[in-house]
């Protein structure tokens, strides 16, 4: 009899174990509802990508990207907190729960694509390469056999991994940490151009007055989107719509403006 009974408790703990782990599995999507409960949306971004994300001189951080995203959160209920990460990391970032989602000028690939769920697309960018202007460089054909820096783990390192010509033709690449540090090593002579996202070079090159210029020939057209993990449909969803209500009302033409003269954003496209 005692045999019988233990058998039995154990089939049912088994049973009870299994509910659980359906339960746990079940594919329910809580993502918008745990960020609410919570009351804070966590944005994880490089604090040096002006006008995008980045640390101003009140040692704040600021931008259009953020000005955006504290908008949602206004909206959504919840307060945004912005979290630097390592950019070459941002995937184990994300995929860890230390922040819940990518926001700050993030390419969106097919790559990227395949391993998080993105919003539409809300701006358009293209990789370029920037060069001093007394370099006399005007096409990328000019930089056969220099050097050029980028920011490791960014999509400038894509897009010359998908030129192999131009790649090639290099004599070295140089990775940095930042894109700022990269245009530092630049305006010194240090390397002979820096590719970069030509919303950021331009940005710079109009706030600072460096003596650069942007090669009009592009290494990638591309669009910045925002990433979350991919079962957060939910709250990827409700980014999505918040950005097409404040698309609709006028708030992202007013924040484009503010930071770039213009509405230069695709959301409502």
């Amino acid at each position: 009899m005692m045999k019988k009974t233990l058998a039995v408790l154990l089939l049912c703990a088994a049973g009870a174990c299994a509910f659980a782990g359906g339960a746990k599995d079940s594919g329910v999507d809580t993502s918008l509802t745990d960020v609410q409960e919570k009351g804070v949306f966590v944005l994880g971004l490089d604090t040096s990508l002006p006008p995008l994300g980045f640390i101003d001189e009140s040692n704040e951080i600021v931008g259009f990207d953020i000005d955006l995203a504290r908008e949602v959160c206004a909206r959504l209920g919840v307060e945004l907190q912005c979290q630097p990460i390592n950019w070459a990391a941002k995937e184990q970032e994300l995929n860890t729960g230390n922040i819940d989602c990518i926001w700050n000028g993030f390419t969106i690939t097919p790559e990227r694509e395949a391993a998080m769920a993105f919003t539409k697309p809300y701006l358009d960018n293209a990789q370029v390469v920037i060069v001093r202007r007394d370099s006399g460089y005007t096409s990328l054909a000019d930089l056969a056999g220099k050097t050029i820096g980028l920011q490791g783990g960014s999509s400038a390192a894509e897009a010359v991994e998908a030129n192999p010509e131009f790649k090639a033709s290099l004599r070295d690449i140089v990775e940095f940490k930042e894109n700022l540090t990269a245009l530092m090593d630049l305006e010194i002579g240090g390397v002979d151009g820096v590719v970069m996202d030509l919303v950021v070079g331009n940005y710079s090159i109009n706030t600072t007055g460096k003596d650069f210029v942007v090669l009009d020939e592009h290494l990638a057209s591309e669009q910045y989107g925002v990433g979350f993990r991919k079962n957060d449909i939910a709250l990827r969803d409700a980014v999505q719509q918040t950005l097409e209500e404040m698309a609709a009302d006028g708030t992202v033409a007013a924040i484009s403006t503010k930071w770039f003269g213009s509405d230069i954003t695709v959301i409502a496209e």
